[in-house]
Parts: C-alpha cells; sequence; structure tokens
C-alpha cells in the first residue's frame, strides 16, 4: 500500500462504504483521505486487495433490425434530486460473470432481451469517480430485443425506459443531465455508421 499509512472503515452499509486513508504526501506529512467504495471491508479495497473484478456492469444495448436505435435510460438519482440519461446498468452479484449481470440487469431494468457481444478489451473493467472511489464497471456491448416495460424494477427505482435514434441522442446531449461515461458512448454512436458495434470486431 505505498502511500497509504493506515485505513479505517467509517460506516458499515450494504451497499456503499466511507473509509478514511492516511495518505502519505509527497512531502512525508500524512494526512487524511475518504474514499467511498462498495467494498464490505478493508481487505476488499482495491487499494489493498489488487483485485480489478468489475464492481457494477454499464450496458451498451443496440435495439432495431437496422440497429439503429440504442436503448437509455432516464433515472430519478437522489444525490441530484432530479433525473438523469444513463445507460442501463448495475452491480455484479457475488459468483456472477458479468455478462449474466449484463442480461439480468437489462431485464430488471428495461423488461428488454439483451444478447451480449463479445467486448474483448473494451469490456474490462475501467474505473469510475478517481478522486472519490475505487468502483470499476465493466462495459457489455450487446443487442436488444423484445418490448420495454417497467415492470421488473425494484420499488426503489424510479427509472424510464427510452429507445433513442441519433437524432434524439444529439437533443439528449445539449439538453439534459447525463451520466458522463454515457455522454461519451453516446457521441460514440451519433458518429459512427452501421452497426454501432461493428468496432469490436477490428
Amino acid at each position: 500500500m505505498y502511500r497509504i499509512q493506515e485505513i479505517q472503515q467509517q460506516t458499515d452499509n450494504r451497499f456503499l462504504n466511507l473509509y478514511e486513508f492516511q495518505a502519505v504526501r509527497r512531502s512525508g506529512r500524512v494526512g487524511p483521505y475518504y474514499v467511498a467504495s462498495r467494498a464490505k471491508g478493508i481487505d476488499q479495497l482495491k487499494a489493498v486487495s489488487r483485485e480489478y473484478k468489475p464492481d457494477g456492469v454499464i450496458l451498451y444495448g443496440v435495439y432495431g433490425a437496422q440497429k439503429d436505435h440504442i436503448v437509455l435510460i432516464r433515472q430519478f438519482r437522489y444525490p441530484l434530486g432530479d433525473y438523469v440519461y444513463e445507460f442501463p446498468a448495475g452491480l455484479v452479484e457475488e459468483g456472477e460473470d458479468m455478462l449474466a449481470a449484463g442480461i439480468r440487469e437489462m431485464y430488471e431494468e428495461t423488461g428488454l432481451t439483451f444478447t451480449p457481444k463479445e467486448g474483448g478489451s473494451y469490456s474490462r473493467p475501467f474505473y469510475t469517480t478517481v478522486g472519490m472511489t475505487d468502483e470499476s464497471c465493466a462495459t457489455v456491448y450487446g443487442y436488444c430485443s423484445g418490448d420495454a416495460t417497467t415492470l421488473h424494477q425494484e420499488e426503489s427505482e424510479d427509472i424510464q425506459v427510452v429507445i433513442a435514434d441519433r437524432a434524439e441522442c444529439r437533443r439528449i446531449l445539449r439538453e439534459e443531465h447525463v451520466a458522463i461515461m454515457c455522454a461519451y458512448m453516446l457521441m460514440h454512436f451519433i458518429a459512427c455508421e452501421g452497426d454501432p458495434l461493428a468496432f469490436l470486431d477490428a
């Protein structure tokens, strides 16, 4: 744990916890640094375990016979006190691989059937907000079919399913609150021609 002297767990919650790191500065001075993590204990923190399995999955789901629509959700998020556009996403459960998590989460949040496409190195875990958390998420790419429904969502979720074409994606980026990972991937969707997932074959 280079540059970390000690770690104390501040909370013991189910989905998210706060940890205080005694961080060694470049000058050698030591001071507190606070980290939010999905880890249930100190030994599971990535700074300690060095395990880089994904905490969650983000689902890039292409929809329609012409592969010209993308599946989004518009979800109420308490930290914002407002709705924000995102890709469907969720946590990977204990013992679950990320493809299975993607299929499950897509169905639960949208009612759609999700057929993953192998993403290779594009689907390995990447970090989210590294100044605040050690959370990592993997993007699962694939194709969606069926009819959207909110019937399978949890009571705590306030999610609207949005199946958007490129024109609607442009409007969303101009006018709406959008999660940054979703925004970057929408830019890719808008810019590409043909099958948005063709780059996975390169």
